[in-house]
């Protein structure tokens, strides 16, 4: 149970479940552009070790943080499971997936819309 925290270590993550946290990384362009540019958002790619039940809640999947004063908006974010027989799927902002080991889960929040 991972809610209610700002960002969860990866220390943290891979000691309570059993997953290897392959990626945690910034959103290269992710952020609106503007005079003053939107953040970037994050990007983490787990691994599953073990079945288990993943359930994610999140926003702005389908429509973009919109930018203020002529800023551009920032990007979309993205959940793509993807199982051991190289199928992706897109698990929308809110949802819930019955993973088997070697199955992994890349989380792409989106960007900040820009101001300018």
């Amino acid at each position: 149970h991972m809610t209610n925290t700002r960002i969860t270590d990866p220390e943290i993550l891979e000691r309570r479940y059993p997953v290897i946290l392959r990626e945690f990384a910034l959103r290269a362009g992710s952020g609106g552009e503007g005079l003053h540019p939107g953040g970037e958002g994050l990007v983490r790619d787990i691994e599953f070790l073990e079945p288990m039940e993943v359930s994610i809640l999140s926003e702005r999947r389908v429509f973009q943080p919109y930018g203020m004063a002529g800023g551009g908006p920032g990007a979309s974010g993205k959940n793509l499971w993807t199982e051991t027989i190289f199928r992706t799927v897109n698990l929308s902002g809110k949802n819930t997936a019955h993973v088997k080991a070697g199955d992994r889960l890349l989380i792409c929040t989106p960007g900040g819309g820009a101001w300018g």
